[in-house]
C-alpha cells in the first residue's frame, strides 16, 4: 500500500498464538491495523514481537473474552486509538479434555462455552455497535468455526457444542446486521499445523474406536483464507469456508 493510503483496523481475539497469531502476520502485511486481544500480556507480545518491522501497526489489548466489561474494554480502546473498526475476527476458542461424556463436569461445560460461544457473542455485539454508528457505515465480522461445527470428533460435546452453535450465531448475524452494511462470514478449519494439533501428528480417537495420525496443513493458508475474505468489499460475503488437510477424516466421519 501507499503512504497515503488509510490502513485498515482489525481485531484478532486469540492473537496471542496459533491461527491468530498466523492472520495477524497475514493482515498486517495485507495492509491493516492489527489490534491483539488475548488473556496473556506475555503471549501479545510475542506475536506484536513477531511481525517484525510491522510490530508498530499493532495494539496489544490485554482481554478476556468472557467477560462484558473486558471485551468493553477492548473496542473503547480500538476507537480511542484508531476511531473506526473494518474487521473482527472472533478466534479465541479452548476445548475440554478428552474425557467420557458421562465425566464431563458442569465446569468443564461452562469454561468451553463461555470462550467460545458467548466470547464471541460478546464481541460481536460490541463490534456490531461500532460499525453501526461509524462513518462510513458497515464492517466484516468473521467467526472461527471448526470442522467440529459440522460434525463430531469422540469425546469432544462441550467444543463440538460450542462450535454447532457458532454457526448458529454466524447465521443470525449476517442476518440481523446486513441493514448496517455488516457482513458476517464463517471460517471452518481441520487440523491447521499449530499447538492445539501436536495430538494428531500422534494419533487421536476415531469414530470407530481406534486411534490415527491424522494429516496437517500449513497454518498459513487459514491465514490466507481470512485475508481473503477480508478483503471482499462488504456488497460480497464468503459466509461459510471449510478449509482442512486434504486427507483427514471428514468426509465420512462419524
Amino acid at each position: 500500500m501507499t503512504s497515503k493510503e488509510v490502513r485498515k483496523v482489525a481485531i484478532i481475539t486469540g492473537a496471542g498464538s496459533g491461527i491468530g497469531r498466523s492472520c495477524a502476520h497475514a493482515l498486517l502485511a495485507a495492509g491493516y491495523n492489527v489490534v491483539l486481544a488475548g488473556r496473556t500480556e506475555k503471549k501479545l507480545l510475542e506475536t506484536q514481537l513477531s511481525s517484525g518491522e510491522l510490530r508498530n501497526f499493532t495494539l496489544p489489548v490485554v482481554t478476556d473474552v468472557t467477560k462484558p466489561k473486558s471485551v468493553r474494554n477492548l473496542f473503547d480502546q480500538v476507537i480511542k486509538t484508531y476511531g473506526q473498526l473494518d474487521l473482527l475476527f472472533n478466534n479465541a476458542g479452548v476445548s475440554a479434555p478428552n474425557i467420557l461424556f458421562e465425566n464431563l463436569s458442569i465446569e468443564q461445560w461452562q469454561s468451553v462455552i463461555n470462550v467460545n460461544l458467548t466470547g464471541t457473542f460478546l464481541c460481536a455485539q460490541e463490534a456490531i455497535k461500532v460499525m453501526k454508528n461509524q462513518k462510513p457505515q458497515g464492517g466484516r465480522i468473521i467467526n472461527n468455526g471448526s470442522i467440529s461445527a459440522d460434525r463430531p470428533r469422540p469425546h469432544s460435546a462441550p467444543y463440538t457444542s460450542s462450535k454447532h452453535a457458532i454457526t448458529g450465531l454466524t447465521k443470525s448475524i449476517s442476518l440481523d446486521s446486513r441493514k448496517y452494511n455488516i457482513a458476517c462470514g464463517q471460517i471452518d478449519i481441520g487440523n491447521a499445523s499449530t499447538d492445539m494439533t501436536k495430538e494428531q501428528t500422534k494419533g487421536v480417537p476415531q469414530a470407530n474406536g481406534t486411534n490415527l495420525v491424522e494429516p496437517t496443513f500449513n497454518v498459513k493458508n487459514v491465514a490466507d483464507a481470512v485475508v481473503y475474505m477480508a478483503g471482499l468489499p462488504l456488497d460480497a460475503n464468503v459466509q461459510f469456508m471449510t478449509i482442512m488437510a486434504t486427507n483427514m477424516p471428514f468426509i465420512g466421519r462419524g
